[in-house]
């Protein structure tokens, strides 16, 4: 009785999805092919072919019926040589795959799909009794859910940081004013890692149309991801390291270029700033309260009747002039381009558009027209390589201006129309030659949107980087344009919201992100302005921004109290700009994005696996907001070993594991709620550059390069340096510099590298600040006993060391009584 009880439950459970809703799974396993780098496996009608892109990074495409489409992608590059060997075993029960770092089981009976590491220890696998399974376009893969695996990525979405208990639609939408469980928004990176025990491993679903992540709702004990049409094609990364995951799969889908140094700085911008007039008048306050700013935008009230590459020139009659005026002062101006073209004959972008046959068709053929700023629009068929160039050459008169950047709105596509907010499913789009509908295009839409923009730009001035900021995106976007959290509100959670949302968005690909710094929707009280603007210091972007009819959000508005803690903070930003560029140089190399959760860099530290409120920016620092409008002092969490405050260089040292609910890792150090003061924390064994304070990236600072030893176990930095500006780097026109120290009780030793490339920096000195002691017996530079160095308050300074791209040595001796 008991064995036809196990027997009817196995049933149940294989033909459950199918009694939901004709859901046909994948059969049992009748063949295997082996490939030259992995296998085909035959079940059933379907055919599986998996293939090993690296040791990390395996490829998984389902075929229903057993013939394979064509191999296209939006996202996916050819980052990978798919010349990985594989070891395939091949037995009555089950099919083996070895790459040398991964285990790839295929189960024959029932079939079920499993990933283990090169040891045989289990990664992920098919949910037992629900293999993938199709019904029509549709299809839907059940993974097993243990008790202690967190879920992260999935770009934008909102809440907490761990999916975990959560479920999400993939479909771009234009949401004013989300919340906390809106869903979906505005972009559909299907990219997620599952962390446990700190080692990592991440799944990509390539596909484009409508997809849903199930991270424990249908089922306690399982996971699932599926679509409403288009390929099943996911790719499985294995880490273990979270970094080593998120570096794969930005080398499969791109990283973020290096950006314009510009735009690391202060960006000021509001719906809208006009006329001509208050645009000046904003300029010029920055500049009179020498408040550091680099970037001013121009929201659509700029343009004629809000129809993209327009002037208004009642409200801006000498636009140009303008322009060259604020760039005189070190205003980068960035002019917001959405991609509707008003349908109104006359209007040049609209007539040559209809001219050479560019925009999106109605299934009887006609042009598809939609209502949104400029009334009835018609939009581009972006996924057109015509399309993208024609767009492109659009910047042609704006680019002669002197504007230096584009932001690139509303290209979810929205379309004022409810309830879906965009275009009809059935409108038609053609990849080059290949017509589809807008199910597959809606989601890629933006990205092929910046695509044209990107490529424009390039065409225009080949040799200056371009600055292109998206709203929607899909993954890989992120090779084109910058991003943000989009239409956010005023609000204590919203400040909160934005720790979580950006980091999620770093990991799937996004390392240049940002926020609207005191809420788009509704007006933040002074003091929330000021906290928000403090934290933005440590965002990749660094972006105040408003909607109509909320209250001015420049750093003066609230009087001089807030208007010197702002300014403080700005000025910190540009102190850092050589730590932050150097973070950024590094994730165009990598994919590691500057902002990081805690678990990136601390993965044995279970304690810090779902902390959303505080994180790393880059590898030295950790910031640790008040989150919470309620509480007075509060708890930060320190990982294990030695921190200093920023701010003071007073050293914290390591306490006992902090043990919570039976997990361990880190201290917890209660910091004083003050509104002045953003608890930020440096890792012992971190070496800071930092600059003289700059009123634009323009300008040279003056002064030494100031670096700032914490000395601690591998304690390292870098500096990297080019003209900021335009792709001579990548002919080897660049500066970098590497910083070690190694520590005793009595003394320190500090060496400065020699310089790496020809690129020459603006400073002649290097000022060495080592913290941790100011018991110092004696200074010496390069084996000689050095000058000009003081020790007050727990830190010891050397001045005056000269920079001519030559290694230097310095030793701090302290006294041993």
């Amino acid at each position: 009785m008991r064995l036809s009880c196990q027997l009817l439950l196995a049933i149940l459970l294989i033909f459950l999805p199918q009694a939901q809703a004709q859901w046909q799974a994948v059969g049992n396993v009748t063949g295997v092919q082996n490939l030259p780098n992995g296998m085909e496996v035959t079940a059933g009608s379907t055919k599986v072919r998996i293939i090993a892109l690296s040791p990390n990074v395996v490829r998984l495409r389902y075929a229903a019926q057993g013939q394979f489409p064509e191999d296209l992608s939006f996202a996916v590059l050819n980052a990978f040589s798919d010349s990985s060997k594989v070891d395939v075993k091949d037995s009555v029960e089950a099919v083996v795959m070895s790459t040398g770092a991964l285990q790839v089981r295929i189960t024959k009976s029932p079939f079920e799909v499993a990933f283990a590491d090169a040891a045989g220890n289990a990664i992920s696998e098919d949910r037992p009794g629900y293999p993938a399974a199709f019904n029509g376009s549709a299809f839907k893969v059940w993974k097993s859910m243990p008790l202690e695996e967190h879920y992260f990525g999935l770009g934008d979405k909102t809440g907490p940081l761990d999916h975990r208990n959560l479920a999400f639609a993939m479909w771009n939408t234009d949401m004013f004013g989300w919340q906390e469980s809106t869903d979906p928004l505005y972009k559909d990176i299907p990219f997620f890692l599952g962390v446990r025990h700190g080692k990592a491993y991440g799944v990509f679903l390539d596909n484009t149309y409508r997809t849903s992540f199930d991270f424990g709702k249908e089922f306690r004990d399982a996971y699932s991801f599926g679509s409403d049409g288009g390929e099943l094609n996911y790719y499985f990364f294995y880490g273990p390291d979270p970094k080593k995951v998120v570096s794969d799969f930005t080398a499969l889908t791109g990283r973020a270029p290096l950006p314009p140094l510009f735009a690391l700085g202060y960006q000021q911008c509001r719906y809208s700033y006009y006329p001509e007039a208050r645009v000046r008048e904003v300029a010029g306050e920055f500049r009179k309260r020498k408040i550091p700013a680099d970037v001013i935008y121009l929201d659509i009230d700029y343009q004629e009747k809000n129809r993209p590459f327009t002037v208004d020139r009642e409200r801006f009659p000498h636009f140009e002039q303008m322009i060259k005026d604020l760039r005189q002062e070190g205003f980068k101006t960035i002019t917001i381009t959405d991609l509707h073209i008003a349908k109104v004959p006359g209007y040049k972008p609209y007539d040559d558009g209809m001219a050479k046959d560019m925009f999106v068709k109605n299934p009887d053929g006609s042009v598809y027209v939609g209502p949104v700023w400029p009334g009835d629009s018609v939009f581009p068929d972006f996924t057109r390589a015509a399309v993208r160039a024609w767009w492109g050459s659009l910047y042609t008169e704006f680019v002669k201006d002197g504007v230096r950047g584009f932001w690139n709105d509303m290209n979810e596509p929205a379309v004022f129309v409810y309830p879906t907010k965009t275009m009809p499913l059935d409108t038609v789009h053609h990849v080059e030659t290949r017509k589809t509908d807008h199910r597959e295009i809606h989601n890629v839409f933006g990205m092929e949107n910046v695509h044209g923009t990107y490529d424009g730009l390039l065409k225009l001035q080949p040799d200056q980087r371009p600055f292109v900021l998206t709203r929607a995106a899909y993954a890989g976007t992120q090779r084109y344009a910058a991003t943000w959290s989009g239409d956010n509100t005023a609000s204590w959670n919203h400040m909160r919201l934005s720790l979580p949302q950006l980091a999620n968005l770093g990991l799937s690909g996004f390392a240049f992100v940002g926020d609207d710094i005191g809420g788009f929707n509704g007006s933040p009280t002074p003091e929330l302005l000021t906290r928000w603007m403090e934290l933005g210091v440590f965002n990749p972007i660094y972006r105040n921004h408003a909607a109509k009819g909320t209250r001015d959000r420049e750093p003066w508005v609230d009087g001089p109290e807030h208007e010197a803690i702002r300014k403080r903070y700005i000025e910190t930003r540009y102190r850092l700009l050589p730590y932050i560029y150097t973070g950024m140089e590094e994730a165009s190399r990598t994919g590691v994005p500057l902002m990081r959760p805690m678990f990136m860099e601390f993965p044995e530290e279970a304690i810090l696996e779902t902390n959303g409120e505080e994180y790393m920016f880059g590898r030295g620092l950790l910031v640790a907001p008040k989150v919470w409008p309620f509480v007075g002092n509060y708890d930060v969490t320190l990982p294990s070993g030695e921190w200093f405050n920023y701010w003071t260089g007073e050293r914290i040292p390591p306490a006992p594991p902090n043990t919570l609910d039976g997990v361990t890792g880190g201290q917890k150090v209660q910091v004083q709620d003050k509104m002045d003061t953003l608890p930020v924390y440096v890792r012992a064994g971190t070496i800071l550059p930092q600059q003289p304070v700059v009123q634009n990236t323009d300008e040279t600072p003056k002064g030494p390069l100031e670096l700032r030893v914490y000395p601690g176990p591998n304690c390292a930095g870098e500096l990297y340096m080019d003209d900021g500006n335009t792709f001579a780097y990548q002919k080897g026109d660049f500066l970098r510099v590497h910083f070690t120290c190694e520590s005793a009780r009595e003394r320190v030793n500090v060496h400065i590298s020699g310089a790496e490339g020809p690129y020459r920096a603006w400073f002649q000195q290097i000022e060495v600040t080592v913290y941790g002691s100011d018991k110092v017996s004696g200074v010496s530079l390069d084996g000689q006993p050095a000058k000009g160095w003081k020790a007050p308050n727990g830190a010891v300074t050397l001045t005056g060391v000269p920079w001519t791209g030559a290694a230097h040595n310095v030793q701090i001796q302290y006294k041993t009584q």
